[in-house]
């Protein structure tokens, strides 16, 4: 159980700590909150005078881990919003399947061992590839795009969780247009702030990327309304943090 317990406390802190390294950091943090509370479950019954089954800790970890997979791969696939949740998730996944099937292996036949081989081998693998698609490879900067529009209209522009932060990352060195858009959001807001010197040193990257006129309008056009919105606001001023 002991163990168990560690395995909870450890992804639930290590999400948690890694979301402030995300452009959506309420992803993994729920993901953390759900991990951490499961562990602390754990901790209760260790010290509950009845007995704790082992296979409780195991049907903890198999659920939580289908569940953060399933969600975890679709922010990183489809909406590319997280990179954490699915990674954690599926070592989760592994942990408590392959603990439960060696559970039962005396039980199983031939042919049931067989199919537990190759279905630890599956998650496995799986496991290897949620890992390299979302630790190794990271961040796409389309996410840290929309994560700076996003902080934009919240009127959070500068600091470490700022738009201006986010669209310093939001670079791809396979599509420039990305590189143009950042720049062209990066001199909006600093015309915004009036940094006068920061917006004519994005205006020189941006003419690298082409000028203006790759930028798409519709770009231009939200990036401008948000900070509208931001100066029609009482609440008008920057703020340096979440």
């Amino acid at each position: 159980m002991i163990g168990w317990i560690f395995l909870f406390l450890g992804i639930g802190g290590s999400c948690f700590w890694l979301s402030w390294h995300q452009p959506f950091p309420e992803i993994s943090r729920r993901f953390a909150y759900l991990v951490l509370l499961a562990g602390s479950v754990l901790i209760i019954s260790e010290q509950a005078p009845r007995e704790t089954s082992e296979t409780v800790p195991m049907y903890f970890a198999l659920g939580l881990g289908v569940v953060g997979t399933l969600k975890g791969s679709v922010d990183m696939t489809r909406t590319m919003r997280d990179v954490i949740v699915a990674p954690f998730a599926g070592g989760m996944l592994c942990a408590g399947g392959a603990a439960l099937l060696v559970g039962w292996w005396d039980e199983g036949g031939t042919y049931e061992h067989i199919s537990s081989f190759i279905l630890v081998s599956a998650l496995i693998l799986m496991e290897i590839y949620l890992v390299f698609r979302g630790l190794i490879i990271g961040v796409p900067g389309l996410s840290w795009s929309k994560a700076g529009l996003r902080q934009i209209q919240r009127g959070l522009l500068e600091g470490p969780s700022g738009a201006i932060s986010c669209f310093e990352r939001s670079w791809d060195a396979d599509e420039e247009w990305l590189g143009a858009m950042s720049h062209a959001a990066l001199i909006r807001i600093y015309i915004h702030l009036e940094q006068e010197e920061s917006a004519n040193n994005s205006e020189k990257y941006l003419e690298e990327f082409g000028g203006w006129d790759i930028v798409d309008s519709a770009w231009i056009d939200a990036i401008d309304s948000a900070l509208n919105s931001i100066s029609e606001s009482k609440w008008s001023e920057p703020t340096a943090d979440m």
